[in-house]
Order: C-alpha cells, then structure tokens, then sequence
C-alpha cells in the first residue's frame, strides 16, 4: 500500500519501533510527525533520515501524559499538513522493578507509568479522533506481551501495558465505523531498552522457539500492515518469536 500523502503521527517516534515505523512509512511516502518529549537529538536525527531519501518528516515535542501539550501538538501537526490520517500510539516508560519486590513499588512508579503508557495514548486518541474520523483513519496501540502474561520490568509495567490492551477495544467501540483501532504486543525487541541488560537477552533468546529476538523494522512492518487492513479493529496482535505459545 501507498501511503502517498497520508499524514501519521507517531508518539515516542524518536527511537526503536517509532524510529522504524517512522521511517518505514516515510519511505511509503506517508509525511510522519515525529513526536518526542526528551529525545530531542534522536528526533532530529530520524526526520534527517527520512528527509535524506526524499521523505516528509517533522519532530514535535509533546509530554503525552500532558493533556494541554498533546491538543497542541496535534493542532500544529494539522497546521502544517491539514489534517491526521493515522496514530500510532507507541510513547512508553517502563520502571525496572525485580518482579517479586513489591515493596519497592512507589507510588508514583504506578502514577508515572499509567500516565504515559494509558492515559497519554488516550489523550491522543481523543485529540487526534476528529481527523481520523474525517479520513477513515486508523490507530495502533503499541502494547506488550507483560499485557498478556501479567510479567515485565515491573508489576505497574505490566499492568499498564494490559490496560493499553484494554484501552485498544474500548476506542475501537467507541470510534467504529469510522477509525479502527487495533494493537500489537511485542515480545522482547532490540532496542535500547535492553542496554546494560545484554546478558539477559542472550539467555531471553535461547529460550524463544525462533530462538531470535525481533527488529525494531519488524515491528513497524506489522503496524504498517494493520493501518492498510480495513476489516480489522480491536484486535491485539502478537509478535514475539513464540514467546506466549
């Protein structure tokens, strides 16, 4: 599919699977909004990349957790370009947690994690809905398998990312017909979440039935597949080397 024209905005664009799909779309002839909130040098680099082969790339700054800040990055992304096409909800945190340690569990791990990870895709969604609706456009909610397995960095980690699976079929009730609205959980994926922690992806890859872990590219080449997908909505679809099976 062409996406010749079509305008995406893609939160936490700077780095790993937003860095890919950015790029991947871009080369699709999508103009991408990449969106950032402290990775400001790493933004810029993937708009250099994308406009080095010809693409259409911006990078925005937005706190998505920031209500005020995502309506206004959305009004200047529709400002410049006209309208949105297609969200792809992928700005997360994470807090490294050893899983049986509850005690160590603050607070504002729980605050800080639900406020990116949901309520921030949320706030895009409903900022965004109006001119996906306009374009019958289309959402991708990036969630994780910690979503499915209840295992993760942490307890507030995995928990928000099942409530990310939660959010993806509530926002595809709630804007059918016009915007779909589907997920995709990944498995472990090489990106820089895994820096300082090689050791233990070596021994995570061993255990996977592919025995592999996935691409950032990867990743973005399932969204990219799910945005042109017109029958599927509120769906949650799983990449990770036959790490659930």
């Amino acid at each position: 599919m062409s996406y010749h024209n079509k305008v995406v905005l893609i939160t936490g664009g700077a780095t790993g699977i937003g860095r890919a799909t950015a790029t991947l779309l871009a080369e699709r002839g999508a103009m991408v909004a990449v969106n950032y909130s402290r990775s400001e040098a790493e933004a810029q680099e993937t708009v250099q990349t994308i406009q080095q082969f010809g693409g259409w790339a911006i990078a925005i700054r937005a706190d998505v957790s920031n209500n005020e800040e995502v309506i206004s990055m959305v009004d200047q992304i529709v400002q410049q370009f006209g309208t949105i096409d297609y969200l792809v909800n992928n700005a997360s945190i994470t807090r490294y947690i050893a899983m049986g340690d509850l005690d160590a569990i603050t607070e504002d791990a729980w605050d800080d994690l639900f406020a990116v990870n949901v309520k921030g895709m949320f706030y895009c969604a409903r900022a965004a809905a109006p001119y996906l609706k306009q374009g019958k456009g289309a959402i991708v909610n990036v969630g994780s398998i910690a979503g499915i397995t209840g295992k993760g960095s942490s307890v507030p980690y995995a928990v928000s990312k099942a409530a990310v699976h939660g959010l993806t079929k509530s926002l595809a009730h709630a804007l059918a017909p016009d915007v779909r609205v589907t997920g995709v959980a990944p498995g472990a994926v090489s990106t820089r979440w895994w820096a300082g922690r090689e050791e233990q992806m070596r021994s995570l890859t061993s255990q996977l039935p592919l025995d592999r872990i996935a691409s950032p590219e990867e990743i973005a080449a399932l969204i990219a597949s799910i945005l042109e997908q017109p029958s599927m909505t509120g769906q949650i679809l799983t990449i990770d080397n036959g790490q659930t099976m």
